[in-house]
């Protein structure tokens, strides 16, 4: 995998960590965008999306495992 399309898996990814959307949800490539985007937007950038989900792996380590698993599965095949 090249690396800027590493880097955008991994934004997409950490951006759907920090949505509503409820783990395990099957998304189409549309509403994977419209939630990465809605995300970004209401944390106000990708790292505080980032800071989001560090702080849920800090406050419930097993559960965010668990999210980071299905958002990185979720943001690689979009």
């Amino acid at each position: 995998m090249r690396t800027h399309h590493r880097w955008l898996v991994t934004a997409r990814a950490e951006a759907l960590f920090a949505s509503t959307v409820p783990t395990g949800m099957l998304l189409s490539r549309a509403q994977l965008d419209a939630t990465v985007a809605t995300t970004v937007r209401r944390h106000g950038g990708v790292r505080q999306c980032a800071a989001a989900m560090a702080t849920e792996f800090g406050d419930h380590p097993e559960a965010a495992v668990h999210r980071m698993r299905w958002a990185l599965r979720a943001a690689a095949h979009r």
